[in-house]
């Protein structure tokens, strides 16, 4: 801006790419989590195993996202404190339900990929209600999100024969019709 009160066209032209850089720099909490998330399920939807101690990680690591995202709206000393706590509640309790869903009686009567998906229920419902309690469209969306990645990745899981079929399909009609279009 000029002292006039202006705007200057370097201003203008930096606008729109600030903007941005700053909506990114907002979000990029939420997306590390939701990355991590995802890349956590397909890990073990590949090796067959839990990663109860990468799902506790991720619990922790939103909690982390939930303090830390809403740490500056809260002024005083008390609203701190009382943010810090009742996350810190907020996420043990997610954490007790994730260890009770892994314990060896439990494990016994579920499938062996169902462990992840469960988790990463759990972990959606603790991210979409940590959204509700602090207020936070971002926490919402993030838990609305993994919560749709669950029946996702069970489709996808047991569609992956069709894709093949269908990608070969799709090949052999390719190479069926190439020598006609060439020659034609």
């Amino acid at each position: 801006m000029s002292k006039d009160g202006e705007t200057t066209s370097a201003d203008d032209d930096d606008a729109p790419e600030a903007n941005a850089s700053d909506f990114l720099r907002r979000q990029a909490p939420y997306l590390l989590v939701l990355a991590l998330a995802l890349a956590g399920v397909t890990y073990s939807n590949i090796a067959h195993s839990a990663l109860s101690g990468y799902w506790e990680f991720i619990a922790l690591l939103t909690a982390v996202v939930c303090i830390f995202t809403k740490w500056d709206s809260k002024h005083d000393r008390r609203a701190r404190f009382r943010l810090v706590w009742t996350q810190a509640l907020h996420w043990v309790a997610v954490l007790v339900a994730m260890n009770i869903m892994l314990l060896g009686g439990v494990q016994q009567m579920l499938p062996a990929g169902a462990s992840s998906l469960i988790l990463l229920m759990l972990l959606a419902l603790g991210a979409f209600l940590a959204g509700v309690s602090l207020l936070s469209a971002q926490m919402c969306f993030l838990g609305v999100v993994l919560a749709a990645a669950v029946p996702t990745l069970s489709w996808l899981q047991q569609s992956v024969l069709f894709f093949v079929v269908v990608g070969v399909f799709v090949v052999g009609l390719g190479l069926a019709f190439l020598p006609l279009k060439v020659r034609g």
